[in-house]
């Protein structure tokens, strides 16, 4: 059996607005192996979710043109199959945990109910052993006194025991691939914690893989093996979390990390970077990040650079034409 869960080529998604065609995500390259954590990282806009969603599925409606070359779970053809079949799929060998736990559960059904549907629907349980797994998975995500909170409705919850139901619902079967987006959004740093750390510990226990999109540097670096960076949706780097964060081998991560507050330097100004990503309606000829990049030159502006291994036998891949020059600066 192939470790590998997720492997996604070429993923388009096209929104369709006022008749104007919006690409929002631009030829997105993913692989994720069994018990893995990849992080996908950018600016809010940067087509992350819209990413996560496509492989979920969940963009098939009027106005949406999603494509790839290659999608597949494991050895589940994503674009073959069909919707009922992709259906099936979601919930037992994928499953996405949102970042507003407060809109993603439905506030008018207990969190008994909501949880013992998925064991209900997908192994067919009966509604008494639903009632039963439902409480050890609140038990396993640490909720107190899981037999009488079951009966309890989501806004009787905290924002961090929202998210840890989520997370429940996500791992209840045991899927192949969590999809996160965003678990920590709005949480304390407290809470935040403990809900990477049962996310590492559940990855770790059932040799899951996942996806964790996120725009915070540190819980990438923190829960990741690999990283990929993206801009105005594609990916413009990709690798190992550690070399990446060491080494940035592309202007736009290197000006995230640059972005990081200096703990060191506490009064040190804070390098923002300047401009704002592009609207998918008017991207740039060439590099995507050109017009906000101090590196820039005229071949930026007018030929797009590919994502591209670096030399050396090294995993790395980099979207940028100046690559060697960023890297020999140190």
């Amino acid at each position: 059996m192939s470790d590998t869960v997720l492997e996604v080529r070429d993923l388009q998604v096209t929104f369709t607005a006022s008749g104007r065609l919006l690409p929002a995500v631009r030829g997105v390259d993913l692989v994720i192996e069994r018990g893995q954590t990849l992080a996908l990282l950018g600016e809010s806009g940067s087509g992350k979710s819209v990413t996560a969603k496509a492989i979920m599925g969940l963009l098939d409606h009027p106005g949406v043109q999603v494509g790839s070359r290659v999608a597949r779970l494991g050895e589940h053809d994503l674009l073959t199959m069909s919707a009922e079949r992709r259906r099936a799929l979601r919930g037992n060998d994928m499953t996405m945990v949102f970042q507003d736990a407060l809109s993603a559960l439905n506030p008018v059904l207990s969190i008994g109910d909501q949880l013992g549907e998925l064991f209900r629907i997908h192994v067919g349980a009966t509604r008494a052993e639903a009632r039963a797994r439902s409480i050890e998975m609140l038990e396993l995500v640490g909720i107190p006194a899981p037999g009488k909170r079951i009966d309890d409705y989501p806004h009787q919850f905290s924002g961090g025991m929202r998210q840890r139901i989520l997370i429940a619902m996500a791992v209840a079967l045991e899927p192949d691939l969590i999809i996160a987006d965003e678990p920590t959004t709005a949480l304390d740093v407290t809470v935040q914690a403990q809900i990477l750390e049962l996310i590492e510990r559940l990855r770790r226990e059932l040799g899951t893989a996942v996806l964790l999109i996120t725009h915070d540097l540190g819980v990438a670096a923190e829960v990741s093996d690999r990283v990929a960076v993206m801009y105005a949706g594609r990916i413009v780097e990709t690798g190992d979390v550690y070399e990446l964060f060491e080494r940035p081998a592309h202007p736009y991560t290197r000006a995230l990390l640059g972005a990081i507050p200096d703990l060191e330097r506490p009064a040190s100004e804070l390098r923002a970077i300047p401009g704002q990503p592009p609207s998918p309606s008017s991207l740039p000829a060439g590099c995507a990040f050109a017009p906000r990049c101090d590196r820039v030159t005229a071949l930026c502006t007018g030929t797009r650079p590919e994502l591209t291994l670096l030399d050396g036998g090294s995993d790395r891949a980099v979207a940028c034409h100046h690559t060697k020059e960023l890297l020999d600066v140190g």
